[in-house]
């Protein structure tokens, strides 16, 4: 079974970092992770190979690369909340509507705060945080990524 966890604090690492490839060795095992240039729409039987790859990471190239990745954020009373997908980002439900949310205003754990389109399905992501929406990181109709930060909020 593969390892999600650890795939995802891979990717985190990348996205956190502004990597665009990442390679890990131990002995035999290899890990290569690269961004960009990877079509979304790659079917999952090509991408099982590559997740099995990074299920089979060494727990000693995972601790270094946790460890790189616990950079603090610019402000250290601020949090991210981030894409759980790829897709593509939209802040308003249709082009007439108002934007779900705006800079300032006060989240709760349900509040939508933006749509993801991913394979024609348009997705609610909620804040899953509560307080106050410091940043929008991402412009309406923007591809995002999976750990991709769209907004900064401040907890209450």
């Amino acid at each position: 079974m593969i390892d999600t966890k650890k795939l995802k604090e891979l990717v985190q690492l990348m996205v956190d970092n502004d990597l665009t490839e990442l390679d890990l060795q131990s002995g035999e095992e290899t890990v290569t992770l690269k961004r960009g240039g990877v079509p979304t729409s790659m079917p999952m039987t090509m991408m099982a190979p590559m997740m099995q790859t990074a299920q089979a990471a060494p727990a000693m190239a995972l601790a270094g690369a946790a460890a790189l990745a616990a950079v603090p954020p610019t402000d250290p009373g601020t949090v991210a909340i981030e894409s759980p997908m790829v897709g593509t980002f939209y802040a308003t439900p249709n082009p007439d509507s108002p934007a779900f949310i705006s800079v300032g205003q006060a989240v709760t754990a349900d509040t939508v705060v933006c749509m993801i389109e991913a394979m024609k399905v348009f997705n609610e992501i909620k804040a899953e945080k509560t307080g106050t929406i410091v940043q929008c990181l991402v412009k309406n109709g923007t591809p995002v990524e999976f750990g991709q930060k769209l907004f900064i909020i401040k907890p209450a």
